[in-house]
């Protein structure tokens, strides 16, 4: 007798034992080999980084995800000058058009102090909804224009001395005469919390860097310390903070001589071993004119080296600034 439909469904989806650990097996095996060959494989390396970087540290100190460049490489103006040129951007005239109200900084601020801004509260009302009242002459930005040369040198600036000390986001750095924040604010902004220090005695430039640059930019939790103070006096900064840069841009041909001899004493202490660094711009007249036997001997004594003069050209504008070198000896 035939078997019945029943049964026959039965039997086709048997499967024994052996059978079962059989397929596991071999899965096994398959699974092994596959491992193996991904493991030894030729893949192809992980993009490199751009050279001119500095190492694309990330604002947490290691090589995170959140990276930040020290300078701008050859593929980077590349690629802007690439934008500019598929957008077909020449630079124009910048008159009166549709949207776009050309003002200079004196009549801005005239606006500012005449109409207060397009939406803005009155009366008792104008005090409860600002939680950092800034002067206009700040908020149209009248000390970018203190410094004899674009703001934007302050970027050159920092790239210069970040690469040449190899500088960390857990770097300390420590300027002298930091002014409205130039080029502080790079440091700041690259630098963990609390590690940048500045001393500035221009009470104008110091409300602008702590009114207006640092909320403004966004940067008032880095907690930067700046203080107040002339005659090269540190002693707010701490006695056991050592510095891996120290730099004056522009202050010390703006000294008597011997003050800024005080203030390298003072610094010697609180720079780095080996790798810490101090650099000034653009002379070292306080050193030349003691002679170069005599300047040489100075240093010793103050326990520093003259390394060597440099020079670094500006990104946006004809322009290259001189720096000098120093070390602990």
């Amino acid at each position: 007798m035939a078997p019945s439909s029943s049964s026959a469904s039965a039997k086709g989806v048997v499967v024994t034992v052996p059978v079962l650990v059989l397929a596991a097996s071999a899965a096994a095996v398959f699974l092994f080999f596959l491992l193996s060959s991904l493991s030894s494989c030729s893949c192809p390396p992980a993009a490199a980084v751009p050279a001119g970087y500095g190492g694309l540290i990330s604002s947490r100190g290691d090589r995170g995800a959140s990276r930040v460049a020290l300078s701008t490489t050859k593929e980077d103006v590349e690629w802007i000058k690439d934008q500019i040129r598929g957008n077909g951007l020449h630079m124009q005239d910048n008159v009166l058009r549709k949207g776009i109200n050309p003002r200079t900084r004196a009549e801005q601020l005239q606006d500012l102090l005449q109409f207060k801004g397009i939406s803005h509260y009155e009366g008792a009302e104008a005090n409860n909804h600002t939680a950092l009242p800034c002067p206009g002459e700040l908020l149209v930005e009248e000390h970018h224009s203190n410094y004899g040369e674009p703001w934007a040198g302050g970027r050159d600036v920092f790239e210069f001395l970040a690469k040449s000390t190899n500088l960390t986001p857990d770097s300390r750095v420590l300027e002298i005469g930091c002014g409205t924040l130039r080029v502080g604010l790079h440091f700041i902004r690259y630098l963990n919390p609390e590690h940048y220090h500045c001393l500035e005695r221009d009470e104008l430039s110091l409300m602008a860097a702590l009114g207006y640059e640092l909320p403004s930019q966004g940067l008032l939790y880095k907690r930067p310390l700046i203080v107040k103070g002339e005659d090269m006096d540190f002693t707010k900064f701490g006695s056991g903070v050592l510095y891996d840069l120290i730099y004056a841009s522009a202050v010390f041909l703006h000294m008597p001589d011997k003050l800024v001899w005080v203030g390298l004493e003072r610094l010697s202490s609180k720079l780095k071993p080996d790798d810490g660094r101090i650099f000034v711009s653009h002379n070292l007249k306080f050193c030349s004119r003691l002679g170069g036997d005599e300047c040489t001997k100075r240093l010793r004594d103050l326990g520093l080296k003259y390394i060597g003069k440099h020079t670094h050209d500006s990104l946006l504008f004809n322009h290259y600034e001189i720096w000098f070198e120093f070390r602990r000896s």
